[in-house]
Parts: C-alpha cells; sequence; structure tokens
C-alpha cells in the first residue's frame, strides 16, 4: 500500500502535523503491554523493581524500554521499514519511541543519556540492504534528545548466523565476538538503539562490552520486545 504525505501509516486519515507519520488516535490504540520488568522488559508483577529473573541473574544492561510486543500493527510496520526499505517510516517509529522513552523517564528513575550507538549490521549485509534501520533510527533520537551519536561507535568484525533462525543459546554463541567498541565509553550514561529485542542476545552483547570497558548506565531502546 502506497502512503500519500501527510496520511497516517496506519488508518490513512489526514495527519494533523504531518511529521509525526502516526496520527494521534492510532498511537493511543496501539496494544498496551502486560506490566513488564523495567530491567528485561518481560512481563512481571511489579513495574518498578526489578523481576525475580533479573534478581537471580541480572542482565547485562540495565533498563530497557519498548513500544509494544512484536504483534499488529506495529510489527507490520517494522517489517516494511525493515525488509521492504521503507526507509520514510523512520522518523514515524522514532517518534514512537522517544514518546515511550519520555514516559518512561516519568515512570522509572534514570540517567540523561550522555550518548547513543546502534546496533550495526556487518558491512556485506548493510550493503545488500542499502541502509541500517537502527541507525536511521538512532541519528533521530539522538538529535531529539541533544545527546551525541556515534554510528560507527559499535562495529561488527564477524558475519554470523541470521538470528532469527536461531535458539536462545545458539543466539549467544553466534555473536560471541562479533563486536568491537570503537568509542570512549567509560563513566557515560548510553542507549543502545535496536529495532526488535527477541531474546537480548545482541543488545547484551553489546552492552556487555559496553560495561566492560566502563560505561556508567546501559538502556535499550527498541519498537518492539517480543513477549
Amino acid at each position: 500500500m502506497l502512503t500519500i504525505p501527510g496520511l497516517c501509516w496506519l488508518c490513512q486519515m489526514p495527519l494533523a502535523c504531518a511529521h509525526w507519520g502516526v496520527c494521534s488516535r492510532c498511537t493511543q490504540a496501539l496494544p498496551t503491554p502486560p506490566p513488564c520488568c523495567p530491567c528485561c522488559g518481560l512481563p512481571c508483577a511489579n513495574t518498578h523493581s526489578p523481576c525475580g529473573r533479573c534478581v537471580q541473574k541480572p542482565p547485562e544492561w540495565d533498563s530497557l524500554v519498548f513500544v509494544t510486543d512484536y504483534s499488529p500493527p506495529l510489527n507490520r510496520l517494522v517489517q516494511r521499514f525493515k525488509f521492504n526499505g521503507t526507509v520514510a517510516l523512520a522518523p514515524a517509529l522514532a517518534r514512537l519511541m522517544m514518546l515511550r522513552g519520555l514516559e518512561a523517564k516519568r515512570t522509572q528513575s534514570g540517567c540523561k543519556p550522555d550518548c547513543m550507538v546502534s546496533v550495526p549490521l556487518h558491512s556485506r549485509r548493510a550493503w545488500r540492504r542499502g541502509f541500517n534501520q537502527s541507525d536511521l533510527l538512532a541519528h533521530l533520537l539522538s538529535r531529539w534528545l541533544q545527546c551525541d551519536y556515534f554510528p560507527k561507535g559499535i562495529i561488527r568484525i564477524r558475519a554470523a548466523q541470521t538470528q532469527h533462525q536461531l535458539t536462545a543459546r545458539q543466539r549467544r554463541n553466534n555473536l560471541k565476538g562479533a563486536f568491537r567498541v570503537d568509542f570512549p565509553v567509560a563513566g557515560r550514561h548510553i542507549i543502545i538503539v535496536d529495532d526488535v529485542v527477541t531474546t537480548g542476545s545482541t543488545v547484551a552483547e553489546i552492552a556487555r562490552l559496553l560495561k566492560k570497558q566502563g560505561a556508567a548506565t546501559i538502556q535499550v531502546w527498541c519498537l518492539c520486545r517480543t513477549l
């Protein structure tokens, strides 16, 4: 389906503010996730403190912010953005992430980010796709948040098998030694931007490297968290 500029990507109705991309009604109608742990982003009873899973085995990052589960209608926009090359979706999707991030800041204690990095693609995959969807989102978010962005801060130095075909354990093994940090990290409050977090193996490996180099805090921001 073609989308005319100035129309909502979801309902195709005219937008009061064309640059929003998704109208306020469709934004409010997005599925509300169940109560989730502020740390790992998975369902739990208490949304203000780490769940039992995180108490027993904390993730590599400090908090995770997401818009919705990987379900309609947002997953369809993510697929168009990522696999069909509809890069014009980037501002609308980044805005949804920004709104969710501001909401999380109001309800959770957290530090203002110093800088932002995006989950990289291997050079061959980036060449075939023509863009890195996480990079497009991070460029916009960093400008709106007025924080530094390092487009090449995380470099993928080894190609790996496509993650969605693997089990959780295979994903972890698949990513060992796949990334290199290439920017000053020590003492910084950092946001990692990704489009979809499933098992969290990719962002966990990046967060582990950042923590190893002295990052103060690490947030993960994504559009969808697979619940």
